[in-house]
């Protein structure tokens, strides 16, 4: 069965052209169906490089690339994100954070649409801080929360609070848990994330330039949050949640834990370690994908 991309704005339909602005891409001037329609997965994460490096591992993965083969950014008319594809894969980058994410997300729906993908699955992969988990941790999200531990994403639109679903795929979560267990290279868990609006004082921590409350106010913070069945934080899962539920399109969250915030606040290990770590996700993520390819 066909599941095609599910547009919540009526008035796209009256425009004679659109324009990706962010992007660098439009209707009137690129051929969608022809560029993106064939695409079935789409990869997201913060950093131009890191996704980048995903695109160039995943094209080795599938057989469709060779060591030190180039990847051009479509999006190379922009400096606000990069965007690579081989074969079936589209991997794009996000930013930091709630409003870099949305404004990616829009435009990423809409191509999608245009193009006229079908049974599209988006993973966002990327870091974060753990709770009560051993740093190098995998965190599938089971459900995005804000920071009183709701399921849910506020956004104000025309002067009026509107809340939303934060829930996520569970069958596709359960399938990439799967996945990690016939790898088995490292520890992956199934759990809520905690998405705030901030790295500092929106996450407890005590290290920023601005920090009014204490150490064990900060403690008992993130203890309520374990309790809750949070076991991340992060800054972009709520938001990609709730677009993605709008959207009608399978989506999931694969972050790798850089340190447990229950035992500090800054991230120490070094920098081989640190990228070893961020491979992790991309390593669940891209077996999937094979596994859905019939490639394993």
């Amino acid at each position: 069965r066909e599941n095609f991309i599910h547009l919540c704005n009526p008035h796209l339909e009256k425009m004679k052209e659109d324009i990706l602005y962010h992007f660098a891409l439009g209707t009137g001037t690129h051929d969608f169906p022809a560029l993106f329609g064939d695409v079935k997965f789409v990869c997201v994460g913060g950093s131009p490089s890191r996704m980048r490096a995903f695109i160039a591992y995943i094209a080795e993965e599938l057989g469709l690339g060779s060591p030190g083969c180039d990847y051009p950014n479509i999006c190379a008319g922009t400096d606000r994100y990069a965007m690579y594809k081989v074969g079936p894969v589209l991997s794009v980058s996000h930013g930091m954070g709630i409003p870099s994410i949305s404004i990616m997300l829009h435009e990423l729906i809409k191509l999608l649409y245009h193009a006229k993908c079908s049974n599209i699955t988006i993973v966002r992969i990327g870091t974060s801080g753990g709770i009560g988990l051993e740093p190098g941790s995998v965190v599938i999200t089971r459900q995005s929360v804000d920071a009183t531990f709701k399921p849910q994403f506020e956004q104000v639109i025309l002067g009026k609070t509107v809340i939303r679903s934060t829930n996520l795929d569970e069958q596709l979560a359960k399938e990439l848990m799967q996945c990690s267990k016939e790898i088995g290279q490292f520890n992956t868990v199934i759990g809520n994330t905690m998405c705030t609006l901030d790295f500092y004082e929106g996450q407890g921590r005590l290290d920023g330039a601005i920090c009014l409350y204490n150490e064990e106010e900060k403690l008992q913070y993130l203890k309520e949050a374990y309790d809750s069945g949070v076991r991340n934080i992060e800054m972009e899962s709520s938001v990609f949640a709730a677009m993605c539920n709008l959207s009608g399109v399978k989506a999931a969250v694969v972050c790798v834990t850089l340190l447990n915030r229950l035992e500090g606040d800054q991230i120490s290990s070094s920098h081989d370690v640190l990228v070893e770590y961020q491979q992790r996700p991309q390593k669940l993520v891209g077996y999937f994908i094979k596994k859905s390819l019939g490639k394993v």
